[in-house]
């Protein structure tokens, strides 16, 4: 009698092949891309803003977490995103959709300072546009990724847990 394993056999160590709908291993640098898409999707709804962070609801950081989640690892505050296409970035179109959404951002953030309130932030004239750019980016990347762009942004907690797991 011969016996076949299974390809999803858990003995082989294999691990889910998605996480919260996005593919684990289908881009090597995933758990940065994780962050980028987090504080993309932070930034470019403004109705997260207003109902949580200028409501300060516990859980999701502020503006300037998010952008430090956008910039910390990648260092896209000081050279391009197309520098990780392939790694990061699926193309170069996503890549110059970020790139432009953190510049924007980024205007802002010096402007106001790191350590303004999210009402400075919002208040700036330059914030509609860094919102626009930044839902751009995020809806590309979501999208590439098999996720809905519109469902609400996820906790930090639970970004922790996602990037930790896989």
């Amino acid at each position: 009698m011969t016996v076949q394993g299974s390809e999803n056999s858990s003995r082989r160590g294999r691990r889910s092949s998605t996480m919260g709908g996005m593919p684990v291993n289908d881009m090597p640098w995933w758990r940065w891309r994780s962050n980028v898409r987090s504080a993309l999707h932070m930034l470019s709804d403004p109705v997260f803003q207003r109902d949580v962070w200028l409501a300060g609801v516990d859980g999701y950081g502020d503006v300037t977490d998010a952008v430090y989640r956008l910039v910390e690892d990648t260092w896209l505050d000081n050279w391009s995103a197309e520098k990780y296409v392939g790694t990061i970035f699926r193309d170069s179109q996503e890549a110059a959709l970020v790139d432009t959404a953190v510049l924007r951002v980024l205007r802002i953030m010096h402007q106001v300072g790191p350590d303004a309130p999210v009402s400075a932030y919002l208040a700036n004239q330059g914030w509609p546009e860094a919102v626009r750019a930044a839902r751009d980016a995020h809806v590309r990347m979501a999208m590439a990724d098999g996720e809905d762009p519109d469902a609400p942004p996820r906790t930090l907690e639970v970004l922790r847990i996602m990037t930790r797991s896989a």
